[in-house]
């Protein structure tokens, strides 16, 4: 299984609004969501032997639990540890009941695009008091991640730059910021919940970029159309803990207040220096644009700021809201008559604070973008089966 040997988050986008209906220093009053810093290390740590004739091992690979696995009751407390272990995924096995063959979950998730898992894929987690995910609930979830040697060595860093979404099986989108520098090593991980473990049920899947195509009237000083297709090396395999998003319909609108996720491993509305080891989700309901054009016209943007059509509104609620690190990563609005099942409405792409009262976050308006997605797809002979409902 792939892992990261290192994982530094770093700050790698600067901003700026020259032009047009924004004044000089606008960028310094809006928040920068796509800085990182560093978190620690992620090792897959060798096997503990404990004092009770057990071993700590993958909770999949102990026999003792083969009915709570493959009935899909399993409960683990994400803030819990069983005995000596150092991992809420490791159990205390017996040698007698140790397996090397995985028990997995009996498959139920649907391949069809949009589907969310509520209730995780396997097991379900409690202790999430921090607006954690269940594992393979965003199975759409992707991390972009630039890959760079570490300097007087062998090894290399895997940088997280920004979140994305699976629309194909060999293509992400996310936002043009997030790939504005080309002649770095891209590459994508999909399956990814955990950052600090490679424990899960199922593992992650890594793909290398092969082409990046952002939108030709994407504007750096504003963001606006800020938009781009990752073509993959190669295809991921679709799994229980990772499936595409489907696409809404061309310049789609839903009502104002309709409550939509948004995930990713940025940072606390609370705590802006701490960031997710867990992906988190946080709901927010649709704002339309008049309104929230009035509203970000109350913060320091001043009275003359416009909001550009390529963008639209979510959140306002305190303490609710995507932050530093979310860059890039999907809003997911359901689909109305089609249970757990949600198409991709929005982008993170800038906000004034954090979790502020009634200051929405602003976001890509991905559906006016739907035809140029369709014709980038295209254009690689990708199916667009895969995202539509």
């Amino acid at each position: 299984m792939e892992k990261w040997s290192v994982t530094v988050l770093v700050c790698l986008i600067l901003l700026r609004f020259g032009n047009g209906q924004t004044t000089k220093n606008t960028l310094d009053i809006i928040l920068d969501i796509f800085s990182n810093t560093n978190t620690s290390d992620v090792l897959d740590k060798s096997p503990v032997i404990t004092n009770d004739d057990c071993e700590c091992i993958s909770y999949n690979l102990c026999t003792a639990n083969n009915d709570i696995i493959t009935n899909g009751l399993g409960v683990i407390n994400i803030r819990d540890r069983d005995g000596n272990c150092t991992s809420y995924l490791e159990f205390c096995c017996k040698t007698s009941e140790k397996t090397h063959i995985p028990i997995l979950p009996k498959s139920g998730t649907k391949k069809e695009c949009g589907y969310r898992n509520p209730n995780g894929v396997g097991f379900r987690i409690t202790g999430d008091d921090d607006s954690e995910s269940q594992f393979g609930e965003f199975p759409w979830m992707v991390a972009i991640l630039i890959e760079e040697f570490n300097a007087g060595t062998e090894t290399t860093l895997d940088i997280y730059k920004c979140g994305g979404t699976l629309i194909h099986p060999q293509a992400v989108l996310t936002g043009a910021h997030c790939v504005s520098v080309r002649n770095r090593k891209y590459k994508i991980r999909a399956g990814e919940w955990d950052i600090q473990t490679t424990k899960e049920l199922y593992p992650h899947q890594e793909r290398y970029v092969k082409t990046i195509v952002s939108h030709k009237d994407y504007y750096a000083g504003a963001l606006f159309n800020d938009i781009a297709v990752i073509i993959l090396e190669s295809p991921l395999q679709l799994a229980e803990n990772v499936n595409t998003l489907c696409l809404p319909p061309q310049d789609m609108e839903i009502p104002s207040g309709t409550r939509c996720y948004a995930s990713g491993w940025g940072t606390n509305v609370d705590d802006k220096t701490k960031y997710q080891m867990i992906l988190k989700k946080v709901d927010l309901p649709i704002i339309e644009r008049d309104p929230c054009q009035t509203q970000l016209r109350t913060t320091r943007l001043g009275k003359h700021f416009i909001l550009d059509k390529s963008f639209v509104c979510a959140g306002g609620e305190k303490g609710k809201d995507t932050c530093k690190g979310d860059g890039g990563s999907p809003l997911a609005c359901p689909i109305p008559g089609q249970k757990n099942r949600y198409y991709h409405f929005g982008m993170v792409a800038w906000g004034i604070g954090c979790g502020e009262n009634n200051i929405p976050g602003v976001y890509v308006n991905v559906p006016i973008f739907r035809h140029w997605i369709d014709e980038q797809l295209n254009a690689q002979n990708l199916d667009t089966s895969y995202y539509q409902y």
